[in-house]
């Protein structure tokens, strides 16, 4: 069975459990809702359109790809989610994308698309953003904790502008262990400390490499700064400490793929 397939057949599971609890998460705003609909991964219950939406052109081909629409005033969505939503008229209700392992997101197949590990990165939308740097810069998957990193909810899902659908996500109980099988396999890890002395460049990226961040204000922690193979910094202009982690996830990625001519997948 292919690597593809093996994922279909674990959406198709994880969306008959779901289906019994009928517990759905809630992707809104255009471009996260149309990815949503557009990953094979992805089993999704009903679409919740505007009169606006429904009427604009294309809609037709977007409601196609929904199991279930319905038109609906904008109050109703707006009331199905957190103040301030942009949702842009429309709400999908879907079932959670199924759990990836280590194994079956990071295995290399030749190239030298990075990895990113984040270290308690809790922000939703942090995550969000750098999972959309993560997309255009052709990253093989994230990988978060278990604990202490957000869920994947409707506004990490805004954030990302539909790279939730294409960039693997995967959640581990232990980083630390996590960091140990990813060197097994054969990755360097790198993480990002503003003080580090030695500057991130595409000349420490002889291997392929995890590129690892910590969250905003306390860093890496220490176990994780231990396991790292090497610690580096992003060269910033003597006014500016650091940057915001999700900036500093965009600006590495950039160093590590366009610097190293390196193929955007």
């Amino acid at each position: 069975m292919s690597r593809n397939s093996r994922i279909n057949h674990r959406a198709k599971k994880a969306y008959e459990n779901s289906a019994k609890s009928r517990t759905a998460e809630q992707i809104y705003g255009f471009h996260p809702v149309v990815a949503a609909l557009k990953n094979p991964a992805r089993r999704n219950w009903r679409l919740l359109l505007t009169p606006e939406v429904r009427n604009s052109p294309h809609m037709s081909e977007l409601e196609s790809g929904a199991k279930e629409s319905r038109t609906v005033a904008r109050q109703e969505i707006d009331a199905m989610l957190p103040p301030g939503a942009i949702h842009q008229g429309l709400l999908l209700e879907c079932a959670p994308l199924p759990p990836l392992s280590l194994n079956e997101a990071c295995t290399t197949d030749g190239d030298r698309a990075p990895i990113l590990l984040l270290d308690q990165v809790s922000d939703p939308q942090n995550v969000g953003a750098i999972l959309r740097s993560a997309a255009a810069f052709g990253a093989r998957a994230i990988v978060l904790q278990e604990r202490h990193s957000p869920a994947a909810t409707g506004a990490m899902a805004k954030a990302a502008s539909g790279a939730l659908e294409t960039v693997p996500v995967v959640r581990v109980t232990n980083l630390s262990r996590a960091m140990g099988q990813l060197q097994d396999m054969g990755y360097w890890l790198i993480g990002l400390e503003s003080d580090a002395e030695m500057q991130l460049s595409a000349e420490l990226a002889k291997h392929p490499v995890a590129l690892v961040l910590g969250a905003e204000g306390s860093g890496l922690r220490r176990l994780t700064r231990e396991n790292c193979d090497i610690l580096a910094s992003i060269k910033l202009a003597n006014s500016m400490h650091s940057l915001n982690v999700s900036n500093a996830a965009a600006v590495a990625l950039y160093q590590l793929t366009i610097d190293m001519n390196l193929s955007i997948i």
